[in-house]
Protein backbone atom coordinates (compact mmCIF):
# COMPACT_ATOMS: atom_id res chain seq x y z
CA UNK A 1 0.00 0.00 0.00
CA UNK A 2 1.63 3.60 -1.48
CA UNK A 3 1.24 6.26 1.65
CA UNK A 4 1.79 10.03 1.61
CA UNK A 5 4.20 11.66 3.11
CA UNK A 6 4.76 15.76 3.66
CA UNK A 7 8.19 17.23 2.85
CA UNK A 8 8.79 20.90 3.83
CA UNK A 9 11.02 22.77 1.54
CA UNK A 10 13.09 25.83 2.50
CA UNK A 11 14.53 27.70 -0.03
CA UNK A 12 18.23 28.27 0.89
CA UNK A 13 19.47 29.73 -2.06
CA UNK A 14 19.07 29.59 -5.93
CA UNK A 15 22.50 30.52 -6.70
CA UNK A 16 24.07 27.93 -4.50
CA UNK A 17 21.33 25.33 -5.44
CA UNK A 18 21.48 24.23 -1.79
CA UNK A 19 18.46 23.08 -0.07
CA UNK A 20 17.54 22.08 3.48
CA UNK A 21 13.72 20.51 4.51
CA UNK A 22 12.51 17.88 6.73
CA UNK A 23 10.51 14.84 5.43
CA UNK A 24 7.31 13.25 7.93
CA UNK A 25 4.65 10.86 7.16
CA UNK A 26 1.67 12.97 6.04
CA UNK A 27 -0.95 11.05 8.70
CA UNK A 28 1.17 10.42 11.76
CA UNK A 29 3.04 13.41 11.07
CA UNK A 30 6.36 11.49 12.83
CA UNK A 31 9.62 12.16 10.50
CA UNK A 32 10.38 9.42 8.43
CA UNK A 33 14.22 8.37 8.51
CA UNK A 34 16.43 6.94 5.81
CA UNK A 35 14.28 8.84 2.67
CA UNK A 36 16.52 9.80 -0.09
CA UNK A 37 16.78 12.81 -1.90
CA UNK A 38 19.40 12.65 -4.82
CA UNK A 39 19.44 14.24 -8.73
CA UNK A 40 21.76 12.64 -11.33
CA UNK A 41 24.63 12.74 -9.74
CA UNK A 42 24.38 12.59 -6.02
CA UNK A 43 22.08 11.53 -3.39
CA UNK A 44 21.56 12.06 0.28
CA UNK A 45 19.31 10.39 3.21
CA UNK A 46 17.21 11.83 5.71
CA UNK A 47 18.34 12.12 9.70
CA UNK A 48 16.21 10.53 12.70
CA UNK A 49 14.37 14.08 12.75
CA UNK A 50 13.99 13.70 9.26
CA UNK A 51 16.06 16.43 8.26
CA UNK A 52 18.27 16.77 5.31
CA UNK A 53 20.59 19.13 3.63
CA UNK A 54 21.02 19.03 -0.10
CA UNK A 55 23.16 20.61 -2.58
CA UNK A 56 22.25 20.37 -6.57
CA UNK A 57 22.73 21.91 -10.02
CA UNK A 58 19.83 20.09 -11.30
CA UNK A 59 16.80 21.57 -12.12
CA UNK A 60 15.19 19.18 -10.46
CA UNK A 61 15.35 16.08 -7.49
CA UNK A 62 13.50 13.23 -6.10
CA UNK A 63 12.37 12.81 -2.80
CA UNK A 64 11.44 8.97 -2.31
CA UNK A 65 11.28 6.45 0.67
CA UNK A 66 10.43 2.68 0.64
CA UNK A 67 5.98 2.14 0.84
CA UNK A 68 6.15 5.91 0.08
CA UNK A 69 5.14 7.72 -3.19
CA UNK A 70 8.26 9.48 -4.70
CA UNK A 71 8.35 13.15 -4.75
CA UNK A 72 9.92 14.97 -7.70
CA UNK A 73 10.70 18.31 -6.55
CA UNK A 74 11.45 21.27 -9.03
CA UNK A 75 13.94 23.52 -8.17
CA UNK A 76 12.48 27.14 -9.27
CA UNK A 77 9.47 25.95 -8.27
CA UNK A 78 10.50 26.93 -4.58
CA UNK A 79 11.17 30.80 -5.76
CA UNK A 80 7.75 31.01 -4.02
CA UNK A 81 4.99 29.30 -2.12
CA UNK A 82 3.22 27.26 -3.80
CA UNK A 83 0.87 23.69 -3.19
CA UNK A 84 2.98 20.62 -3.78
CA UNK A 85 0.15 17.62 -5.02
CA UNK A 86 0.44 13.84 -4.41
CA UNK A 87 -1.93 10.81 -5.97
CA UNK A 88 -2.33 7.83 -5.20
CA UNK A 89 -5.45 5.81 -6.58
CA UNK A 90 -7.22 8.62 -7.35
CA UNK A 91 -7.07 10.18 -3.98
CA UNK A 92 -5.27 14.04 -4.09
CA UNK A 93 -3.34 15.36 -1.23
CA UNK A 94 -2.64 18.78 -1.96
CA UNK A 95 0.17 19.83 1.17
CA UNK A 96 1.02 23.71 1.64
CA UNK A 97 4.95 24.10 1.86
CA UNK A 98 5.79 26.96 4.27
CA UNK A 99 7.36 30.30 2.40
CA UNK A 100 10.34 29.92 4.48
CA UNK A 101 13.89 31.28 3.51
CA UNK A 102 16.61 29.31 4.58
CA UNK A 103 20.14 31.18 3.44
CA UNK A 104 23.38 29.60 3.12
CA UNK A 105 25.62 32.87 2.24
CA UNK A 106 28.34 34.67 3.49
CA UNK A 107 28.72 37.86 6.02
CA UNK A 108 31.64 40.15 5.29
CA UNK A 109 33.30 42.69 6.13
CA UNK A 110 32.39 45.63 3.61
CA UNK A 111 35.68 47.45 3.75
CA UNK A 112 38.08 44.49 3.40
CA UNK A 113 35.73 42.03 2.23
CA UNK A 114 37.02 39.38 4.37
CA UNK A 115 34.31 36.68 6.24
CA UNK A 116 33.03 37.62 9.72
CA UNK A 117 32.84 34.92 12.28
CA UNK A 118 30.32 35.25 15.34
CA UNK A 119 28.02 37.18 13.22
CA UNK A 120 24.61 36.81 14.40
CA UNK A 121 21.74 36.01 12.30
CA UNK A 122 18.01 36.73 13.74
CA UNK A 123 14.38 37.00 13.66
CA UNK A 124 12.00 37.37 16.70
CA UNK A 125 12.57 33.65 17.95
CA UNK A 126 15.38 32.31 16.46
CA UNK A 127 19.42 33.15 16.16
CA UNK A 128 22.25 31.46 14.39
CA UNK A 129 25.72 32.48 14.42
CA UNK A 130 27.92 32.28 11.16
CA UNK A 131 31.23 30.54 11.15
CA UNK A 132 35.10 31.00 10.49
CA UNK A 133 33.92 31.69 7.10
CA UNK A 134 31.15 33.91 7.14
CA UNK A 135 28.69 31.21 6.13
CA UNK A 136 25.75 30.35 8.09
CA UNK A 137 22.34 28.58 7.49
CA UNK A 138 18.88 30.35 8.86
CA UNK A 139 15.30 29.48 8.39
CA UNK A 140 12.50 32.02 8.92
CA UNK A 141 8.82 32.46 7.78
CA UNK A 142 8.82 36.25 9.02
CA UNK A 143 9.35 38.94 6.24
CA UNK A 144 12.16 40.66 8.02
CA UNK A 145 15.37 39.36 9.62
CA UNK A 146 18.81 40.88 10.90
CA UNK A 147 22.41 40.44 10.77
CA UNK A 148 24.53 41.54 13.37
CA UNK A 149 28.25 41.67 14.65
CA UNK A 150 30.66 43.44 16.89
CA UNK A 151 31.72 46.42 15.84
CA UNK A 152 29.47 46.63 13.03
CA UNK A 153 26.55 48.45 12.14
CA UNK A 154 23.21 46.10 12.28
CA UNK A 155 21.88 45.11 8.51
CA UNK A 156 17.80 44.73 8.72
CA UNK A 157 16.45 43.13 5.29
CA UNK A 158 13.73 41.51 3.50
CA UNK A 159 13.41 37.52 3.58
CA UNK A 160 13.43 37.87 -0.36
CA UNK A 161 16.21 40.22 -1.06
CA UNK A 162 18.12 37.43 -3.08
CA UNK A 163 21.68 38.40 -1.60
CA UNK A 164 24.32 35.53 -1.78
CA UNK A 165 26.71 37.73 0.13
CA UNK A 166 25.74 40.68 3.22
CA UNK A 167 28.42 43.20 3.68
CA UNK A 168 28.21 44.90 6.91
CA UNK A 169 29.88 48.43 7.86
CA UNK A 170 32.24 48.78 10.31
CA UNK A 171 31.73 50.89 12.94
CA UNK A 172 33.84 52.83 16.05
CA UNK A 173 31.17 54.34 17.76
CA UNK A 174 32.42 58.11 19.10
CA UNK A 175 28.89 59.38 20.51
CA UNK A 176 27.87 62.26 22.55
CA UNK A 177 25.25 62.17 24.88
CA UNK A 178 22.25 64.57 24.66
CA UNK A 179 20.20 65.48 27.69
CA UNK A 180 16.41 64.89 28.16
CA UNK A 181 16.48 68.54 27.14
CA UNK A 182 18.00 69.29 24.86
CA UNK A 183 17.22 66.28 22.38
CA UNK A 184 14.98 68.47 20.21
CA UNK A 185 15.94 69.00 16.29
CA UNK A 186 15.62 72.06 17.05
CA UNK A 187 17.47 73.23 19.63
CA UNK A 188 20.61 75.67 18.88
CA UNK A 189 22.41 72.66 21.10
CA UNK A 190 21.54 69.92 18.53
CA UNK A 191 22.07 72.10 15.25
CA UNK A 192 25.63 72.42 16.99
CA UNK A 193 26.12 69.03 17.39
CA UNK A 194 25.04 67.82 13.87
CA UNK A 195 27.83 70.42 12.46
CA UNK A 196 30.48 68.45 15.04
CA UNK A 197 29.13 65.38 13.62
CA UNK A 198 29.20 66.71 10.48
CA UNK A 199 33.21 67.82 10.48
CA UNK A 200 34.58 65.85 13.09
CA UNK A 201 35.14 62.14 13.73
CA UNK A 202 32.08 61.72 16.16
CA UNK A 203 29.55 60.05 14.29
CA UNK A 204 26.73 58.78 17.33
CA UNK A 205 24.05 60.55 19.64
CA UNK A 206 22.92 58.82 22.73
CA UNK A 207 19.42 60.46 23.93
CA UNK A 208 17.47 60.04 27.16
CA UNK A 209 14.52 58.34 25.96
CA UNK A 210 13.24 57.55 29.62
CA UNK A 211 15.47 59.29 32.27
CA UNK A 212 15.64 59.22 36.18
CA UNK A 213 12.74 60.23 36.69
CA UNK A 214 10.76 58.07 34.48
CA UNK A 215 9.69 60.69 32.37
CA UNK A 216 10.16 59.76 28.33
CA UNK A 217 11.66 61.77 25.61
CA UNK A 218 8.51 61.49 23.44
CA UNK A 219 4.66 60.66 23.84
CA UNK A 220 5.32 56.63 23.17
CA UNK A 221 2.74 54.34 22.79
CA UNK A 222 2.89 52.54 25.84
CA UNK A 223 -0.22 53.31 27.28
CA UNK A 224 0.59 52.57 31.43
CA UNK A 225 3.49 55.03 31.09
CA UNK A 226 1.13 56.95 29.49
CA UNK A 227 -1.49 57.28 32.12
CA UNK A 228 1.08 58.05 34.70
CA UNK A 229 1.80 61.15 32.92
CA UNK A 230 5.45 60.10 31.97
CA UNK A 231 4.98 61.76 28.72
CA UNK A 232 3.87 65.59 29.80
CA UNK A 233 7.48 66.79 30.46
CA UNK A 234 8.39 65.66 26.84
CA UNK A 235 10.67 67.41 24.99
CA UNK A 236 10.62 66.16 21.44
CA UNK A 237 7.35 66.45 19.79
CA UNK A 238 7.33 64.55 16.70
CA UNK A 239 10.17 61.52 17.11
CA UNK A 240 9.52 60.74 13.65
CA UNK A 241 10.87 63.71 12.25
CA UNK A 242 13.92 64.00 14.87
CA UNK A 243 15.35 59.85 13.71
CA UNK A 244 15.07 60.52 10.00
CA UNK A 245 17.18 63.98 10.63
CA UNK A 246 19.68 61.30 11.94
CA UNK A 247 19.24 58.78 9.53
CA UNK A 248 19.69 61.47 6.63
CA UNK A 249 23.29 62.09 7.98
CA UNK A 250 24.20 58.35 9.26
CA UNK A 251 24.25 59.16 12.73
CA UNK A 252 24.31 56.23 14.70
CA UNK A 253 21.82 56.71 17.74
CA UNK A 254 21.83 55.31 20.80
CA UNK A 255 18.87 55.11 23.14
CA UNK A 256 19.64 55.80 26.78
CA UNK A 257 17.06 54.16 29.27
CA UNK A 258 17.32 54.38 33.08
CA UNK A 259 15.83 50.97 34.42
CA UNK A 260 15.31 50.95 37.86
CA UNK A 261 15.48 53.90 38.63
CA UNK A 262 12.37 55.50 38.28
CA UNK A 263 10.06 57.86 40.52
CA UNK A 264 7.18 57.53 38.04
CA UNK A 265 7.00 54.14 38.11
CA UNK A 266 7.63 53.71 41.59
CA UNK A 267 5.11 56.14 43.17
CA UNK A 268 2.38 54.67 40.67
CA UNK A 269 3.51 51.01 41.80
CA UNK A 270 4.12 51.08 45.16
CA UNK A 271 4.14 47.06 45.83
CA UNK A 272 7.35 47.04 43.66
CA UNK A 273 8.71 49.64 44.42
CA UNK A 274 11.83 49.49 46.82
CA UNK A 275 10.92 50.09 49.87
CA UNK A 276 12.94 51.35 53.42
CA UNK A 277 12.74 48.91 56.94
CA UNK A 278 9.92 51.22 57.73
CA UNK A 279 7.78 50.08 55.06
CA UNK A 280 8.15 52.74 53.30
CA UNK A 281 8.96 53.68 49.41
CA UNK A 282 12.78 54.60 49.58
CA UNK A 283 14.08 57.67 48.05
CA UNK A 284 17.55 58.35 47.51
CA UNK A 285 19.80 61.63 48.01
CA UNK A 286 18.33 63.57 45.00
CA UNK A 287 14.60 61.92 46.32
CA UNK A 288 14.39 59.60 43.72
CA UNK A 289 12.49 56.15 44.07
CA UNK A 290 13.31 52.79 42.43
CA UNK A 291 11.33 49.66 41.40
CA UNK A 292 12.62 46.27 42.70
CA UNK A 293 15.52 44.40 40.43
CA UNK A 294 13.68 41.32 41.68
CA UNK A 295 10.64 42.04 40.31
CA UNK A 296 9.32 41.05 36.81
CA UNK A 297 6.88 43.62 36.39
CA UNK A 298 9.57 46.22 36.54
CA UNK A 299 11.45 44.52 34.28
CA UNK A 300 8.42 44.42 31.70
CA UNK A 301 7.99 48.01 31.84
CA UNK A 302 11.46 48.71 31.27
CA UNK A 303 11.58 46.67 28.40
CA UNK A 304 8.64 47.51 27.00
CA UNK A 305 10.14 51.41 26.96
CA UNK A 306 13.10 50.02 25.06
CA UNK A 307 10.77 47.88 22.56
CA UNK A 308 9.07 51.77 21.48
CA UNK A 309 12.84 53.31 21.26
CA UNK A 310 13.78 50.21 18.89
CA UNK A 311 10.21 50.70 16.98
CA UNK A 312 11.06 54.40 15.52
CA UNK A 313 15.07 53.71 14.52
CA UNK A 314 16.91 53.76 17.19
CA UNK A 315 20.79 50.86 16.47
CA UNK A 316 21.50 50.32 19.97
CA UNK A 317 19.61 50.20 23.70
CA UNK A 318 21.90 51.67 26.37
CA UNK A 319 20.19 50.74 30.43
CA UNK A 320 21.68 52.48 32.75
CA UNK A 321 21.08 52.31 36.89
CA UNK A 322 20.93 48.42 35.47
CA UNK A 323 21.61 47.29 39.42
CA UNK A 324 20.46 47.83 42.56
CA UNK A 325 21.01 50.56 44.67
CA UNK A 326 24.29 51.41 46.44
CA UNK A 327 22.93 51.24 49.81
CA UNK A 328 22.05 48.49 52.61
CA UNK A 329 19.27 47.84 54.80
CA UNK A 330 16.62 47.97 51.85
CA UNK A 331 13.76 45.66 51.57
CA UNK A 332 13.00 43.74 48.41
CA UNK A 333 10.88 40.76 47.43
CA UNK A 334 13.46 38.43 47.58
CA UNK A 335 16.47 37.68 50.09
CA UNK A 336 18.91 40.00 48.68
CA UNK A 337 22.20 38.29 48.33
CA UNK A 338 24.99 38.28 45.43
CA UNK A 339 23.55 35.51 43.98
CA UNK A 340 20.17 36.43 43.57
CA UNK A 341 21.61 40.26 42.33
CA UNK A 342 23.66 39.12 39.21
CA UNK A 343 20.85 36.36 38.47
CA UNK A 344 18.22 39.21 38.48
CA UNK A 345 20.38 41.26 36.06
CA UNK A 346 20.81 38.71 34.19
CA UNK A 347 17.21 37.47 34.26
CA UNK A 348 16.39 41.42 33.30
CA UNK A 349 18.85 41.01 30.09
CA UNK A 350 18.08 37.96 28.72
CA UNK A 351 14.12 39.05 28.48
CA UNK A 352 15.03 42.22 26.91
CA UNK A 353 17.34 40.67 24.54
CA UNK A 354 14.00 38.49 23.97
CA UNK A 355 11.84 41.03 23.12
CA UNK A 356 14.49 43.54 21.24
CA UNK A 357 15.69 40.44 19.09
CA UNK A 358 12.87 41.29 16.26
CA UNK A 359 14.35 44.96 16.16
CA UNK A 360 17.95 43.77 15.16
CA UNK A 361 18.97 46.12 18.17
CA UNK A 362 22.19 46.40 19.88
CA UNK A 363 22.18 46.56 24.06
CA UNK A 364 24.94 48.15 25.80
CA UNK A 365 24.72 48.20 29.49
CA UNK A 366 26.63 51.02 31.48
CA UNK A 367 28.56 50.05 35.17
CA UNK A 368 30.41 51.88 37.94
CA UNK A 369 33.97 52.10 36.46
CA UNK A 370 35.32 50.60 39.92
CA UNK A 371 33.37 47.31 38.98
CA UNK A 372 36.35 46.74 36.46
CA UNK A 373 38.57 46.10 39.38
CA UNK A 374 36.59 44.33 41.75
CA UNK A 375 38.04 41.15 42.10
CA UNK A 376 35.59 39.42 44.15
CA UNK A 377 31.73 40.13 44.97
CA UNK A 378 29.01 42.11 43.02
CA UNK A 379 29.34 45.58 45.17
CA UNK A 380 26.17 44.86 46.11
CA UNK A 381 25.04 45.94 43.26
CA UNK A 382 24.18 42.82 41.19
CA UNK A 383 27.24 43.64 38.47
CA UNK A 384 30.15 42.19 37.60
CA UNK A 385 32.12 42.33 34.40
CA UNK A 386 31.29 38.13 33.67
CA UNK A 387 28.26 39.16 34.33
CA UNK A 388 27.36 41.31 32.01
CA UNK A 389 29.13 40.44 29.79
CA UNK A 390 27.31 36.94 29.65
CA UNK A 391 23.96 38.68 28.44
CA UNK A 392 24.97 42.23 26.67
CA UNK A 393 26.67 43.26 23.76
CA UNK A 394 28.69 46.19 24.62
CA UNK A 395 29.94 47.25 28.36
CA UNK A 396 29.57 50.93 28.79
CA UNK A 397 31.76 51.72 32.30
CA UNK A 398 31.83 54.70 33.32
CA UNK A 399 35.54 55.41 33.23
CA UNK A 400 35.54 58.86 35.07
CA UNK A 401 39.06 59.72 36.16
CA UNK A 402 37.03 62.13 38.64
CA UNK A 403 34.79 59.09 40.17
CA UNK A 404 38.21 57.47 41.46
CA UNK A 405 39.51 57.69 44.96
CA UNK A 406 42.92 59.43 45.39
CA UNK A 407 45.55 57.10 45.64
CA UNK A 408 44.03 54.83 42.63
CA UNK A 409 46.43 54.04 40.15
CA UNK A 410 49.03 55.05 41.69
CA UNK A 411 48.07 58.62 41.53
CA UNK A 412 46.87 61.52 44.43
CA UNK A 413 45.18 62.94 41.79
CA UNK A 414 43.36 60.35 39.47
CA UNK A 415 41.87 62.41 37.57
CA UNK A 416 44.59 64.74 36.63
CA UNK A 417 46.01 61.41 34.75
CA UNK A 418 42.94 60.42 32.39
CA UNK A 419 45.20 58.47 30.04
CA UNK A 420 46.53 55.95 33.41
CA UNK A 421 42.79 55.95 34.41
CA UNK A 422 41.36 54.63 30.91
CA UNK A 423 43.95 52.69 30.18
CA UNK A 424 44.84 50.70 32.58
CA UNK A 425 40.73 49.84 33.81
CA UNK A 426 40.20 48.35 30.35
CA UNK A 427 43.43 46.23 30.15
CA UNK A 428 42.53 45.09 33.44
CA UNK A 429 39.33 43.14 31.86
CA UNK A 430 40.77 42.36 28.46
CA UNK A 431 40.81 38.57 29.44
CA UNK A 432 37.06 39.03 30.55
CA UNK A 433 35.59 40.66 27.76
CA UNK A 434 37.06 41.65 24.73
CA UNK A 435 37.93 45.57 24.40
CA UNK A 436 36.44 45.21 20.82
CA UNK A 437 33.05 44.94 22.84
CA UNK A 438 33.64 47.71 25.18
CA UNK A 439 32.91 51.06 25.07
CA UNK A 440 33.48 53.47 27.95
CA UNK A 441 31.29 56.36 28.90
CA UNK A 442 34.46 59.35 29.16
CA UNK A 443 34.65 62.48 31.31
CA UNK A 444 33.39 65.95 29.65
CA UNK A 445 33.03 68.07 32.80
CA UNK A 446 34.86 69.32 35.56
CA UNK A 447 36.65 67.28 38.29
CA UNK A 448 34.52 67.16 41.18
CA UNK A 449 36.60 65.27 43.60
CA UNK A 450 40.34 65.88 43.38
CA UNK A 451 41.59 69.34 41.65
CA UNK A 452 38.13 70.60 40.49
CA UNK A 453 39.95 70.93 37.17
CA UNK A 454 38.53 71.86 33.99
CA UNK A 455 38.56 69.22 31.56
CA UNK A 456 39.53 70.72 28.24
CA UNK A 457 41.22 69.40 25.25
CA UNK A 458 44.02 67.59 26.76
CA UNK A 459 42.01 65.33 29.22
CA UNK A 460 39.52 64.54 26.47
CA UNK A 461 42.08 63.53 23.97
CA UNK A 462 43.93 61.45 26.29
CA UNK A 463 40.91 59.76 27.06
CA UNK A 464 40.80 58.89 23.49
CA UNK A 465 43.92 58.10 23.03
CA UNK A 466 43.70 55.30 25.62
CA UNK A 467 40.33 53.75 24.47
CA UNK A 468 42.29 53.63 21.14
CA UNK A 469 44.92 52.03 22.40
CA UNK A 470 43.08 49.47 23.68
CA UNK A 471 41.00 49.35 20.88
CA UNK A 472 37.46 49.52 22.00
CA UNK A 473 34.10 49.64 20.13
CA UNK A 474 35.05 53.67 20.40
CA UNK A 475 33.64 55.76 23.56
CA UNK A 476 30.49 57.86 24.58
CA UNK A 477 31.12 61.32 26.00
CA UNK A 478 29.21 62.44 28.99
CA UNK A 479 28.57 65.97 29.21
CA UNK A 480 25.76 67.11 31.98
CA UNK A 481 24.94 70.48 29.60
CA UNK A 482 25.37 68.67 26.33
CA UNK A 483 27.92 71.25 25.14
CA UNK A 484 30.83 70.27 23.22
CA UNK A 485 33.67 71.79 21.81
CA UNK A 486 34.54 71.14 18.08
CA UNK A 487 38.41 71.78 18.61
CA UNK A 488 38.64 68.78 20.89
CA UNK A 489 37.64 66.25 18.76
CA UNK A 490 39.51 64.96 15.03
CA UNK A 491 38.70 66.46 12.26
CA UNK A 492 37.58 64.36 9.04
CA UNK A 493 39.75 63.79 6.96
Amino acid sequence: MIQFFTIFILLQSLLFASFTGTIIDNKTLNPIVGATISDSKSSVKSDRNGWFHFATDDNTFNIKSDNYETILVKKLALKKKYKMQLKSNGIAVVIPVPSILVQTDTIVDAKTLQPIEGAFVSDSTNTVKSNKNGNFDFSTEEKIFHIKAYGYKALHLKKDSNISKYELEPINVKALYLTFWRASGNSDVMKKIFKIIEETEVNAIVVDIKNEYGSTLYKTSFKQANGYGAHKNRTNRNISRFMKMMKDRGIYTIARIVTFKDEIQASNNPEYAIKNQAGEIWRNHDDMAWVDPYDSRSHAYTIRMAEEAAKVGFDEINFDYIRFPAKSDLVFSKENTQENRIEAIGTFLDSAKNKLRKYGVYISVDTYGNILWTKKGDNNIGQTVTSLAQHADYLAPMLYPSGFASGSFGKENPSSHPFIVIYRSIKHIEKIIDPSRVRPWLQYFKDYSHTRMHYKKHEVTEQVRAAEKMQTNGWMMWSPSSKYHKGYFKANK
